[in-house]
């Protein structure tokens, strides 16, 4: 196994060290693997995909509206 060194902000590392319990090298792991993933899912989403560029923005505006005046309607 290779052996990688992070780089967080001390605040960060400060709440880490209130849960010595925990093994932080796996929860990296694990959300580097999670990520890898999603990565993976939408690289191969974007190549079986015949919608263009605008075609995706077009889609992602109209949903974004359609959530926009449901959650408006949830709030009367």
């Amino acid at each position: 196994m290779t052996t990688m060194t992070l780089a967080v902000p001390s605040e960060l590392k400060d709440k880490m060290e209130k849960f010595p319990e925990m093994n932080w090298s796996e929860v990296a792991r694990q959300a580097f693997m999670q990520r890898i993933k999603d990565l993976e899912f939408l690289k191969k989403f974007k190549s079986d995909s015949t919608l263009t560029e605008e075609d995706a923005l077009r889609l992602g505006k109209e949903v974004s509206k359609s959530l926009s005046n449901r959650l408006r309607k949830l709030r009367q």
